[in-house]
């Protein structure tokens, strides 16, 4: 069974600790993150690797998150990454025009900060059709196998172990 490729996750804020924060949730996840602290930095980023998805700020000083949009329609390769607006200014005056134009006709798809890292990882990943619940049950699926194995290796007398360990090292190569 070959190992997918993680998908690349472009976090765009202006915030340091939000930035770090959405990081570490996508990286814990199994993702790839690059990173960019505004609209023009976002841009570089793609230009030296497109992403599977852009996390992105509204408001941010230099260059918005919503003219990094505008940005990414103009170029029709670019307009096909799909992007999740994570703000906390849905409904204030800083950013409140922006959204309601970017969700009546952009990506429609966004999160009002403060998040919670696994609101924001299921979004991604439902973004992405990456299945949230075969995620879930694969790694607690994996940590009882681990949990079975390791009980029958404390019960297993030694000849049993180099048996387990030839029938290992024979399976995997």
């Amino acid at each position: 069974m070959s190992v997918a490729e993680p998908k690349t996750i472009l976090v765009v804020d202006d915030e340091e600790e939000v930035v770090d924060f959405l990081s570490m949730a996508l990286e814990d996840a199994g993702f790839h993150v690059l990173t960019a602290s505004d609209g023009f930095e976002a841009l570089e980023a793609i230009k030296q690797q497109k992403p599977d998805l852009i996390s992105l700020d509204l408001v941010m000083p230099k260059h918005s998150g919503a003219k990094l949009i505008h940005d990414l329609k103009k170029d029709r390769e670019l307009a096909k990454i799909p992007t999740l607006i994570v703000t906390g200014h849905a409904r204030d005056d800083l950013g409140r025009a922006d959204f309601e134009e970017l969700t009546m006709s952009g990506p429609g798809v966004y999160l009002e900060k403060p998040v919670k890292p696994k609101e924001y990882v299921n979004a991604i990943r439902k973004i992405l059709n990456l299945d949230i619940r075969e995620r879930e049950t694969e790694a607690s699926g994996k940590e009882s196998l681990k949990g079975e194995v390791q009980s029958l290796l404390d019960d297993a007398s030694e000849e049993a172990l180099k048996e387990a360990l030839d029938v290992l090292k024979k399976r995997n190569g």
